[in-house]
């Protein structure tokens, strides 16, 4: 059971990827939250992907610090 969670949360995960990467195409459609939602979803089954979104995410929080000082 534990495996068809996993392979749902991938697929989700690389279709929310690929619409947010379509989204920062198109002007109208704001495809980040897509992006962010797909990369957090597959974050959750590969470990490698977690620590690159991690990653990111701290370097966004000391560019929001370093311009608030």
């Amino acid at each position: 059971m534990k495996t068809v969670i996993k392979l749902i949360k991938v697929i989700v995960g690389i279709v929310l990827v690929i619409i947010g990467f379509l989204g920062g195409l198109i002007p109208i459609f704001q495809g980040w939250i897509f992006g962010i939602s797909g990369l957090l979803l597959l974050g959750s089954v590969f470990p490698s992907v977690k620590r690159w979104t991690h990653n990111i995410i701290e370097k966004a929080k000391n560019k929001i610090k370093s311009k608030e000082s």
